[in-house]
């Protein structure tokens, strides 16, 4: 037998035809192309060879011979014959192939030229733009992995990855309304697909369609019961129902499912505290650090609550953390060393900066005047809304907007949030003078009398709402139509609230009792002179009510049944500022109660005021 004939019998043996025509390169390639699709990769390979035997540049081949490699894992070998076969002749899918082994490479902005060039050709093929949307999401340029998504949706509404794609990137992107349209497509399109149902739960709990997001995740928990991230998730949706004690069992679950979660077990503590089982917290936070004990948030919540139950030196050193581990990527970008008390300030320059929120920033600005009595120049840079009201403080050699960019030149820094630890406050050691804010001009301030007309009623500010974006918002804002039960009491109503929410702009309206001079209030300063005119400051946790309180102004604040930090625990005064009365939820953590007591107290006063 020749050699001719021993070739013959092997295609025969293979099932490859010897008939007229079955040597032509295209026979070969379909040959080999019904191997490949059989998982006979010799024989698809013997094909292969063949044709290219008879034609090296046979485009259909050379793609053939990429696919082959590429199952075998041999990307750099697959992505040369791809490239053969593209300059051969650039068909879509060629292109598509060789952009999915690209992207295999790690070479994701040759794969995206691939791509982008493959839509071109064929713009009305779906499968294409969405493999155009993976590799954008390779090289982090969401947005517009977005818009390929979506053109593959319109070209194919029924492209169930197009969809779940696009509705995860969505979510990353806090686009949480079209996010939760596009699960809820993929929902029709595949029902009961855990995963799914969970980041769709995810989209509705951002969206505080608590109770939609429950149930998704609970669905999604009976189809994949061992799933420890579906438990976690669901205990934190719980924990923004309130449902603290529902909660837990959700993270205990989950951490029978993966016991060293680091994140559960923070989140669990979150509820032990809620539900005021602080022993038990900490005993979690013990076990949290004990696998972690690198883990920042784990060292940020202990000291936040070892503030909240009276520790003030541990607290205040553990929160220092957030710019060693935290938040390093917010820390000032800042030369010169950081001063925590540690050495005299003497005849140096120290630049004091705002690090936290606004109601901080004028909370720890009792301390600066601290600062300049041990000899220190002191610059001071805050946000330009605080700036005209803080510039005046005692001790302040030069006060500058952050805005502005540019810092004079300084010898050591200390954020403000930073001052009570680098003077050692302790619980007992705060410096609480009754106003230490500098007192308003005494022209703004005559023009709000003006403004205001007789004083022949109480003067009551209201603020009732802080930043929506604020972590705890839902616990410490109230709309104002709560307020409205104190309304009827003989006082004159004047709001402090910027920027009220869509529905308590409505209500503002419903109510000309309520004086509103908010659309003059520019900054600080002028809320300032406007409160010194006024006789009590009714307020939620917000800058505004530390505002009034460092003016020395009575000052009445609506506090949630856990509170933030710096209001500690069980007490109707505040050890920071000697004029403000605290209103707390009781463990009905419900508000309606806390606006009954303030009314009873608010009419108490005035009674007092006729009678005295």
């Amino acid at each position: 037998m020749n050699r001719r004939e021993r070739r013959a019998t092997a295609r025969k043996s293979r099932g490859i035809s010897s008939g007229p025509g079955a040597n032509t390169p295209a026979a070969l390639c379909e040959a080999g192309m019904r191997h490949l699709r059989a998982e006979q990769y010799l024989d698809a390979q013997l094909c292969c060879q063949q044709a290219l035997e008879a034609d090296p540049d046979h485009a259909d081949t050379l793609h053939l011979m990429g696919l082959l490699s590429f199952h075998a894992a041999q990307y750099d070998l697959a992505a040369e014959w791809f490239s053969r076969a593209v300059r051969k002749d650039a068909k879509p899918h060629y292109l598509a192939s060789l952009g999915t082994t690209l992207q295999n490479l790690g070479r994701f902005e040759e794969a995206f030229q691939v791509f982008d060039k493959a839509v071109q050709l064929k713009p009305d093929a779906a499968v294409l733009w969405r493999f155009r949307g993976n590799v954008l999401v390779n090289l982090d340029r969401r947005d517009q992995a977005v818009l390929s998504y979506q053109q593959a949706l319109k070209l194919d509404p029924r492209d169930r990855d197009a969809a779940y794609n696009s509705g995860a990137l969505l979510l990353q992107l806090g686009r949480l309304d079209e996010a939760a349209s596009c699960f809820n497509l993929c929902d029709r399109l595949q029902g009961d697909h855990a995963p799914t149902l969970q980041k769709r739960a995810l989209a509705l709990s951002g969206l505080e369609r608590f109770e939609e997001a429950l149930a998704d995740n609970k669905r999604a928990h009976a189809l994949d019961p061992a799933n420890a991230d579906i438990c976690n998730s669901t205990g934190t949706i719980l924990q923004s129902l309130g449902r603290n004690a529902e909660a837990l069992s959700w993270f205990d679950r989950s951490l029978e499912r993966r016991p060293n979660h680091v994140e559960t077990l923070n989140n669990k503590a979150s509820s032990l505290i809620e539900l005021r089982r602080f022993d038990d917290a900490f005993a979690v936070y013990d076990r949290s650090k004990a696998i972690d004990p690198g883990h920042a948030a784990t060292d940020w919540n202990v000291a936040l609550l070892q503030m909240m139950t009276g520790n003030f030196e541990a607290g205040w050193a553990g929160r220092e953390v957030r710019w060693k581990k935290l938040l390093p990527g917010d820390a000032p970008k800042l030369s010169k060393p950081i001063w925590l008390g540690d050495e005299s300030i003497a005849g140096k320059t120290i630049l004091i900066h705002s690090d936290e929120g606004l109601g901080d920033a004028i909370q720890f600005a009792r301390y600066v005047p601290m600062v300049a009595a041990r000899g220190a120049r002191v610059i001071l840079a805050i946000e330009d809304a605080v700036c005209p009201l803080l510039s005046g403080l005692s001790g302040v050699s030069e006060c500058v907007p952050k805005s502005a960019g540019r810092l004079p030149a300084f010898d050591l820094h200390c954020p403000l949030s930073s001052l009570p630890l680098a003077f050692g406050t302790r619980l007992d050691s705060i410096p609480a003078e009754k106003s230490y804010l500098p007192p308003p001009a005494a022209d703004r301030a005559r023009d709000w009398e003006d403004r205001l007309g007789p004083h022949d009623r109480l003067r009551v500010g209201l603020v009732w709402s802080g930043n929506p974006k604020h972590n705890n918002d839902r616990n410490r804002s109230i709309p104002l139509r709560m307020l409205a039960r104190i309304l009827d009491v003989d006082a004159t109503f004047v709001s402090l609230q910027k920027d009220p929410r869509p529905e308590d702009r409505a209500a503002l309206l419903e109510r000309p009792e309520i004086v509103d001079p908010t659309a003059r209030l520019a900054d600080f300063a002028e809320t300032a002179a406007l409160v010194s005119c006024l006789d009590l400051v009714i307020s939620v946790d917000t800058s505004v009510a530390h505002l009034a309180a460092a003016l020395g102004r009575p000052t009445w604040i609506l506090l949630p049944f856990t509170p933030d930090y710096r209001w500690l625990l069980d007490r109707g005064d505040s050890p920071w500022y000697p004029t403000v009365r605290l209103f707390r939820q009781t463990a009905t953590r419900e508000y309606g109660s806390v606006v009954d007591r303030v009314r009873a107290e608010l009419q108490a006063m005035i009674s007092a005021g006729k009678t005295s």
